[in-house]
Formats: structure tokens, sequence, C-alpha cells
């Protein structure tokens, strides 16, 4: 868990807010409140990590209505979503739209926690991917036309005189290149290489 997460607990109730945050923060977790999910998302510019706790039952934005709003944006930070008793068909949709968990209330503080804890390590190696994708992502911006080429036959497990065949050019000149594209991409090895190819979804493209 990160040192600098921070969960954001949103709910129209003062007293549940203020209960969540000295929970939160009791357990050396940072905290910050907002009373709708209005207020939440007009501060969304402004938040870089950390995870989401909101209720349900909301006037206004509902916590539904947050959690589709959240995946239209592409937001990805982990959604805890707190329901009423009996309110499980609620739990059940807010699951679907994208909620790593929910809590039925009343829950126990330990509940809690391990939930805020789960989501805030989600929420870091999410982080930790999308870092690593867009730094393969550079140097793939780093090969030529032709180089590109050569990683697509590679990474599609076609051996050099394959794709020397299909690019019309000299099994010597598909090591030239192979040769260039691993300098570039920092590869070390075929499988490394393999392996930033899925990190960015090369493999998938068609």
């Amino acid at each position: 868990m990160a040192a600098d997460a921070i969960v954001h607990v949103i709910d129209d109730d003062e007293a549940v807010r203020q209960s969540l945050e000295f929970l939160l923060r009791a357990s050396g977790v940072a905290a910050k409140t907002y009373e709708s999910a209005s207020a939440f998302l007009n501060a969304l510019p402004t938040i870089e990590s950390g995870c989401i706790i909101t209720d349900v039952r909301m006037p206004g934005i509902s916590g539904i209505e947050l959690l589709r709003r959240l995946g239209e944006m592409q937001v990805k930070l982990p959604v805890i979503v707190i329901t009423g008793h009996g309110d499980v068909p609620l739990a059940v949709e807010a699951m679907k739209n994208g909620a790593v968990d929910f809590l039925e209330k009343p829950f126990e503080d330990e509940h809690l926690l391990s939930s805020v804890r789960s989501a805030l390590d989600r929420a870091q190696q999410s982080a930790a991917r999308d870092a690593k994708r867009a730094e393969v992502e550079e140097r793939l911006a780093t090969l030529t036309n032709r180089e590109r080429e050569v990683l697509d036959g590679l990474v599609a497990g076609k051996p050099n005189k394959i794709i020397a065949f299909d690019l019309a050019i000299s099994p010597r000149t598909v090591e030239i290149y192979r040769a260039n594209v691993m300098t570039k991409m920092g590869a070390a090895s075929l499988s490394e290489l393999v392996r930033m190819a899925l990190v960015t979804g090369v493999m998938n493209r068609p």
C-alpha cells in the first residue's frame, strides 16, 4: 500500500463521513470526505491515486450512477460500495458496474479496513502497470516502420526466414532489424520482447 494513498469517502450523512474518516486516520490511512458524488466529481481532476468508498443510496447522483460515470471517464480508482441491509440487488448492480467490493451496514471496522487495504494495493498495482505500459510505448515509438514490421513478425512467433519472405528482404537484413528492435526496446531476450508486446497489446492487434 503506497504511503501517499488516499481513501475518498463519499456519503451524504455527515456522521458516517466523520466516523469513517476517524477510523481510517486512526489506522494510518489518509482520508478525504465529500458530502455528495457531485462534490467528488468536481474534485476528480485533482485526484491522482487511492480508492473510493461511496454509499449506494444518495440524493442527486447515486453510488450506482457514480460508478457508471467513472466507467465512462475511464477512471481506474477502485470503488468500495456501502449498502444498507437488504440492498443486495443494488450491491450486485454495483459490482457489475465496476465496484471491487461492497459492505453491508452495519459492518465490522476490520472488514472495512481489510477491503480498503486490498483496494489500495490493487490501485498501486494498476498504477505500476500503467507506468510500465507508458515506458514500453515510448520505446515502441522509436522504431522505424520496418523495425515495427519485424517486431510484429517476432511476436507472432514467425522465424526469421518467414519474416524475410513476408517483407521481401533477406534473412540477414531481418537479423539486423531484429538486433535493432531488441536494443531500442531494451529487451535482453525474445521472451522479454514478447512480454513487452503483451503489456502494450501489440499481440492483440489484427
